[in-house]
């Protein structure tokens, strides 16, 4: 989206896109503490958030991100300030690394920062891209029960990785296979990935006192769902962009001590970048990694 409209952000040229980064320190900067040359790191996808709330106001939300509000990282070097990195966990390689600042990081903050996921609880995961497969595989280390929609090769693809349940997108009924895979119950946490009208069958499939995790928004900025399902199960919304430094050095902590591995779907010299734009297009299963070498 911002490679080909700007998303709305105030970009000044010459921009170098990106927001996910995993590299070694070769440089640091006059009285620098924590990293030493030689380190493993990757970037945070929104620098200026720490922890707590969200910086900014009702008016003028933040979101100053890398590869947006600030330069990107799809370089072979970059300089920026030290808070802006955390230690990679040793077990994943830089390909693998590369995935947890935005991909990761969003659906551990969803699931585990937000929604306090419980062993038990149902998950329904929408699709098989970045956020939705880490969705799957942080909610089955948090013990929950995991039902991944999408298509039928890729859901094939998400019972080895420890889906419970799968729902043939193209052939059954979201909401209704939800039902029926829960005896009515519904999903204790829902993550969202489409936006849109979509946002209604999110309402409609989620238990009472569910929580619907407002994720994607591949079918725009507008969102509709219907008002009585909403108010009557007593649902909670999350509107999720990312989440702060604190909770990426969480899901770090999480990663070195479960074994999780990214799922990458493909990888790409930096010189074939359209190649990798376009295998996004057509929607990967997991991660899409471009190597600077």
């Amino acid at each position: 989206m911002v490679t080909e409209s700007g998303r709305g952000l105030p970009l000044a040229f010459p921009f170098t896109p990106g927001s996910d980064l995993s590299g070694t320190v070769v440089a640091l900067g006059e009285g620098v503490t924590g990293f030493d040359l030689g380190d493993h790191v990757i970037s945070t996808f929104t620098p200026d958030w720490t922890d707590g709330l969200r910086p900014g106001d009702a008016r003028t939300p933040a979101y100053r991100t890398l590869g947006g509000y600030y330069p990107g990282v799809l370089a072979e070097h970059v300089a920026f300030p030290a808070g802006w990195f955390v230690h990679a966990p040793p077990s994943l390689s830089h390909a693998e690394a590369a995935t947890l600042p935005c991909a990761g990081l969003t659906a551990w903050f969803a699931l585990v920062e937000r929604g306090r996921v419980r062993p038990g609880e149902v998950v329904l995961v929408e699709g098989t891209g970045g956020v939705s497969l880490f969705a799957l595989q942080i909610a089955k280390a948090h013990g929950a029960e995991v039902i991944v929609s999408g298509s039928a090769a890729k859901i094939a693809r998400a019972r080895d990785l420890g889906a419970d349940h799968v729902i043939d997108r193209h052939e059954a009924d979201l909401v209704e296979s939800v039902y029926e895979i829960t005896g009515d119950r519904g999903a204790d946490h829902v993550l969202e990935i489409v936006g849109g009208a979509h946002l209604g069958k999110a309402v409609n499939a989620v238990a009472v006192g569910g929580h619907v995790h407002q994720i994607g928004s591949l079918e725009g900025f507008e969102f509709s769902a219907p008002l009585m399902p909403l108010l009557l199960k007593d649902v909670t919304v999350h509107g999720i962009a990312t989440g702060h430094r604190r909770a990426l050095r969480d899901l770090v902590r999480a990663v070195r001590t479960t074994g999780l591995r990214p799922v990458i779907d493909s990888r790409y010299p930096l010189a074939e970048l359209p190649a990798a734009f376009d295998a996004l297009d057509r929607g990967p299963f997991g991660k899409i990694v471009v190597e600077m070498r």
